[in-house]
């Protein structure tokens, strides 16, 4: 039995798919939402949910909360004279979902999908991953949390062509995620987000203008009075959802003090929150080449978007009501579900494929040239762009940057900033290359990226042959080394670049032979859309070379029947 999970800031969720479709499983206590939250009592018991939220009032310093945005990092939390990564404690939550999941089902489970934000990167994604291992499950699948919520839509169930935008703000992550539905295949178009914005950051808001209002120096509450703020401030915030007005609370020393804020007020103090939120909405756009009147349906996912602040902001922003038939906390859960269907291979889904794209950029670090012959190092070089449909494979060119150097090191990077040492390093590959003066010698890199998180890097040495390369796997791939290593061969038809597929040169030559035969304005016309095609090639984008080529072969068609027809007269 496999089990689809939301791992989720503040509250995860279990589900597993039934014949009558998609279940969410209620914890032992018969509650859908298990928050997520650790505590240690002083025995070294250690309590999950609802039982560790409330010792969180009384015992802060032996509780830990929204930890998930901490993931692959090194900080550590304290709790009592223990301390744990993020990872461990994400581990206590999947372990007591596990054991919800045995109770409820009558089974032993041991295998799961579990989502994670769209923006997390590789560390924070292997980090995922190992906690679910030392929670005893086999992790089948890490799925983008966007993607399950438009599974749960039924984005696979929808006309070709349809196109989906996915707005996720849960407690701690905020997602964007543009998807198209072609045939049978469900594409990830674009993908964008801010790990740092989410319900608790609207939570701290209210918070913060509480201690405003009463001129109270935080440093001069005690971290139980803290705690007591927090909860206040949470209260007030999911009471907006009923009234334009909230109550809250503060309580410093022997003195209770007490505010009444409306929503206006607070909608304008979560104006900087809305902005930030704004920018990935752009950028997946941008990404994606659509404009907002392009998308199918918007759908809210993630328990802070049931906040009127963010309905009101969507709805301005998007120019329409966006979709909430599916309980927001609950879509991503449900959406897992279906993805563990789809593993299964079950016939009410089993037509469906997933494509997906790269979240970050993939790319080596160069050197390069600024006024006069100063050279400058660590600048990155993309190779395979953000939101690159995946399979995929890019190649570019490098020369060497100093006279008589004897070796290449390419830097294998993951990242946004122009800056290498900004970016996540992944790996390096060093060659040898002969002595030469400076951009004598050159090396083909080429990155390949499979749809199981696989990337290969194999760099050639253009002068002697020489060829190195090395593979990474995602570790939510459950490939080993000679699979992995297999798979990449069966993508060697990738890894030729455009111009060098037998399609593509055929096109070439075809259009070389009617250069030679045609003349004058003909013949003009021929060189034009020659050299528009080899610019398309150039930047190795599957479907716009598709396009490019069809319109290509096209031309030429017509241009042969034409001349045929002047010679015939």
């Amino acid at each position: 039995m496999k089990i689809g999970i939301d791992l989720g800031t503040t509250n995860s969720l279990i589900s597993y798919y039934t014949e009558a479709g998609p279940v969410i499983i209620p914890n032992r206590l018969g509650d859908n939402l298990t928050p997520s939250i650790v505590a240690v009592d002083d025995d070294g018991t250690v309590y999950v949910g609802k039982t560790a939220k409330e010792q969180m009032a009384f015992r802060p310093d032996r509780t830990a909360a929204v930890f998930k945005r901490s993931m692959g990092t090194d900080k550590e939390f304290r709790l009592g004279d223990k301390k744990f990564k993020a990872e461990e404690l994400s581990s206590f939550v999947l372990r007591a979902l596990k054991e919800d999941a045995e109770s409820y089902l009558g089974c032993e489970i041991e295998e799961a999908v579990i989502s994670v934000p769209a923006y997390f990167n590789d560390l924070q994604r292997k980090a995922t991953k190992r906690a679910g291992e030392m929670a005893g499950l086999k992790v089948e699948r890490i799925i983008n949390e966007p993607t399950a919520a438009a599974i749960a839509y039924g984005l696979h169930n929808r006309a070709d062509h349809t196109k989906f935008l996915v707005f996720d703000l849960g407690g701690g992550t905020f997602d964007i995620s543009v998807l198209e539905r072609y045939g049978s295949i469900m594409e990830v178009r674009a993908v964008a987000g801010d790990n740092y914005i989410g319900g608790e950051d609207f939570t701290k808001v209210l918070y913060q203008m509480m201690l405003n209002k009463k001129a109270i120096d935080e440093d001069d509450l005690t971290e139980k009075e803290r705690q007591y703020l927090h909860r206040q401030a949470e209260q007030a915030k999911i009471s907006f959802c009923d009234s334009p007005e909230a109550v809250i609370k503060c309580s410093k020393g022997d003195e209770i003090f007490q505010e009444v804020i409306t929503l206006e007020e607070y909608e304008r103090a979560c104006q900087l929150l809305l902005a930030k939120i704004r920018k990935p909405i752009e950028r997946s756009l941008k990404d994606a080449n659509l404009k907002l009147s392009d998308i199918d349906e918007i759908v809210l996912v993630g328990g802070a978007t049931k906040l009127p602040v963010i309905r009101s902001f969507t709805a301005r922003i998007f120019g329409r009501i966006p979709s909430t038939e599916i309980n927001p906390d609950e879509a991503i859960a449900i959406g897992a579900a279906i993805q563990c269907a789809m593993k299964e291979r079950n016939e009410a889904v089993r037509e469906v494929v997933l494509t997906e794209v790269c979240p970050f950029t993939l790319g080596t670090s160069v050197v390069v040239q600024r006024m006069g012959d100063m050279m400058e190092g660590g600048h990155f070089m993309p190779i395979i762009e953000r939101n690159t449909v995946i399979p995929v494979s890019r190649t570019e060119t490098l020369y060497t940057a100093g006279d008589f150097q004897r070796k290449i090191r390419v830097d294998i990077l993951q990242g946004e900033s122009r800056f290498a040492k900004n970016n996540l390093l992944l790996g390096e590959i060093t060659v040898p290359v002969p002595a030469k003066k400076a951009g004598e010698e050159s090396v083909d890199i080429t990155y390949t990226y499979d749809v199981n998180s696989i990337l290969e890097v194999q760099v050639k040495v253009n002068s002697t042959g020489i060829t190195k390369k090395v593979i990474i796997q995602k570790e939510d791939s459950q490939m080993t080394a000679e699979e992995a290593e297999q798979r990449m061969e069966e993508l060697n038809a990738l890894k030729i670049h455009p111009r060098d597929q037998e399609a593509n040169k055929l096109l070439l030559m075809r259009g070389e032979r009617l250069y030679e035969e045609a003349t004058g304005d003909v013949r003009k016309s021929i060189d034009l859309m020659l050299s528009d095609f080899e610019a398309v090639l150039n930047k190795q984008e599957k479907t716009a070379i598709e396009q490019a080529a069809k319109e290509l072969k096209a031309a030429l068609d017509e241009i042969e029947d034409m001349m045929q027809e002047d010679l015939l007269d």
